[in-house]
């Protein structure tokens, strides 16, 4: 299945999936009505939804991994508190989004530094107390320094998520901040320092906005990163009403703050990069706006449908899911809906939270999973090839839980064995469910899906760790190599208190780390597609600015490959249309692969052929 796809076919199966949901759409608004039909097709945090099914019975052929998380945040110097409303008593819905992170090598040294986006509280706090942002210098020997202040980071507000890309391709990683307020885009002087360039860059906003997600991306291929800013809510505090005060405004009978239902959505946003510091709003012309009325969370960027043009996913909390898919001419069309990716395989919307890609079963197509709301599992998207998805959560085994409120999420190889497992953070957004609702508690577990390399997992999440089982109100996370070990950290925002540093003590096998710089293409190579090829086994991935939820990971590709000594051969598709390989590179260590150096390849190498 790893075909070029064939648009005929495509287009078919964009039809009839496209035809099926709107005859079933329309059937229920002339029966039931056209809210009751709305109704049906609706889920999210004031109309939990779910259909209950059986597991498939799963026989394991190979021992379980020996996976053991431990939460080592607090020894390696990661102290800051994260602020964002009171503790318990929540009025409104800024005060329970809380905030992402990101993972950058902010000096160029590399070894990865950790940024914490912060929140803060409407009553405010004295000049000089306010909780700001966090910038965590990497000190090489598993402990990190906090040097906000000097970096020139320091600001407070109510900071939502963050992604890293060199946006002016001086070599420099380059960081942008969402707010419920004003985004931030700061510059990278290569001195230690970052600089705020947001008006000079051409990306003040005129109004205030709920910005949540975002990624830099080279849409269309001219070598610089664009950006993608997706928007939550409309949100005015003075037009909010109060808490229990309507139908949207409850939950199991509780009285909870209000929203996102009953509230406007934001606006997407896409910004062309000019080339010179600056950026264009290109939102209305590119198509990125026409989708409104969505509450847009985590934006997520790859190449689902193998034609070259980076997409964009977006998951959004009780609407529809957006599929923007590169038209190659500058525009984009939402096929969220005839793709299959905007609902769940009933036809309901969810409340989804965060998203991560990978080809978890390496056919050579990126797969999607996203985390959704509590009283519901989360959902997991198979690439089918042709354009389109499947819902494949309870044949995959991910619908075993429905008690989790799920936040940030990613595909990680835990034990090296050349397969993508998942992680998932959760966490309520009701402190007030611990008394009505003790299996669905404020603070949460995470979870661990082991992948069984048959198109299940298997949740191990009791026998990963204390790091695991420790409970916390989660909401961003990260995934990165942060001490260089070939071992993936992950990196977690918790609601009102500080934040989680998990390290896999468990045994592991071979890996590599890849690198990549571009020449041709962006400094980053965001946007390149990387296939390692061990003996007749091959992986695929692709270099990608923000996911999770509203968070950044490490744009360094990281592979298990089992007891293989070194990968043969990585195939690299750069986003400029190169593709190289780079060989015999040695297992156990991180390599740099710059645009122009590998052996060119035919663009109809076995890259694209399974």
């Amino acid at each position: 299945m790893w075909e070029s796809r064939q648009d005929e076919v495509h287009c078919k199966m964009r039809f009839t999936v496209k035809h099926f949901r709107f005859v079933v759409y329309w059937l229920l608004c002339a029966t039931l009505g056209f809210q009751a039909a709305l109704d049906v097709f609706s889920q999210g945090v004031a109309v939990p939804r779910r259909v209950d099914r059986a597991a498939p019975n799963v026989k394991l052929d190979a021992p379980l991994p020996k996976v053991n998380f431990e939460d080592v945040a607090a020894k390696a110097g990661l102290t800051a508190r994260h602020v964002t409303g009171p503790d318990f008593d929540k009025q409104y819905l800024i005060e329970t989004t809380g905030s992402g992170l990101a993972l950058i090598d902010y000096n160029n040294d590399g070894w990865l530094d950790i940024f914490l986006v912060n929140g803060t509280t409407l009553e405010g706090f004295p000049q000089g107390q306010e909780p700001i942002n966090h910038l965590y210098q990497n000190n090489k020997d598993s402990t990190f320094t906090d040097v906000t202040e000097k970096s020139g980071l320091v600001r407070s507000g109510w900071g939502q998520g963050a992604c890293v890309g060199d946006y002016d391709n001086d070599g420099n990683d380059d960081l942008m901040v969402t707010y419920f307020g004003q985004l931030a885009l700061y510059q990278n002087t290569g001195k230690g320092r970052f600089a705020d360039v947001t008006a000079k860059a051409g990306l003040l906003h005129k109004a205030q906005r709920w910005t949540t997600g975002c990624s830099f991306l080279d849409y269309d291929k001219d070598g610089k990163l664009d950006l993608f800013v997706s928007s939550y809510v409309d949100f005015d505090i003075k037009k909010v009403p109060p808490k229990g005060s309507n139908q949207f405004c409850q939950w199991k009978g509780m009285p909870v703050m209000c929203g996102p239902r009953g509230l406007p959505g934001g606006a997407n946003l896409l910004y062309h990069n000019n080339g010179d510091g600056t950026f264009t709003d290109v939102s209305g012309k590119s198509g990125i706006s026409k989708p409104s009325g969505y509450y847009a969370f985590t934006s997520l960027v790859s190449d689902y449908d193998n034609d070259g043009w980076p997409d964009i996913y977006v998951a959004c909390d009780s609407t529809p899911n957006i599929l923007y898919h590169n038209e190659g001419d500058g525009t984009f069309t939402d096929i969220g809906l005839v793709s299959g990716s905007a609902f769940n395989q009933d036809g309901q919307e969810q409340a989804g939270m965060g998203v991560s890609t990978a080809d978890y079963d390496n056919d050579g197509f990126l797969d999607i999973v996203k985390t959704n709301f509590a009283d519901d599992t989360a959902t997991l998207y198979r690439n089918a090839g042709d354009g389109t998805f499947n819902d494949v959560t309870y044949p995959s085994r991910l619908g075993v839980n429905t008690r989790f409120l799920g936040w940030g999420t990613g595909f990680l190889d835990i034990d090296h064995d050349g397969w993508k497992d998942i992680f998932m953070v959760n966490g309520h957004v009701y402190p007030e469910v611990d008394a009505h609702t003790p299996d669905s508690p404020y603070k949460q577990g995470k979870l661990i899906y082991w992948n069984l390399r048959n198109g299940t997992f298997l949740d191990i999440s009791a026998q990963a760790g204390s790091g695991i089982m420790e409970r916390h109100s989660s909401r961003g996370a990260a995934v990165g190599d942060l001490d260089n070990d070939g071992s993936l950290e992950i990196v977690v925002n918790n609601m009102n208190e500080t934040p989680g540093l998990l390290k896999n003590r468990g045994a592991k096998k071979n890996w590599v780390l890849l690198k990549t710089v571009g020449k041709k293409s962006n400094r980053n190579g965001i946007g390149a597609r990387i296939t390692v090829f061990t003996g007749s086994y091959k992986q695929m991935d692709e270099v990608r600015s923000g996911g999770s939820y509203m968070s950044h990971n490490d744009l360094r590709l990281h592979f298990g490959i089992g007891d293989a000594p070194k990968v043969d051969r990585a195939e690299v598709r750069w986003p400029s249309g190169i593709r190289e390989a780079f060989e015999n590179l040695k297992a156990n260590r991180i390599a740099v692969l710059e645009e122009g150096q590998g052996r060119p390849v035919n663009p109809t190498s076995a890259v694209e052929k399974k």
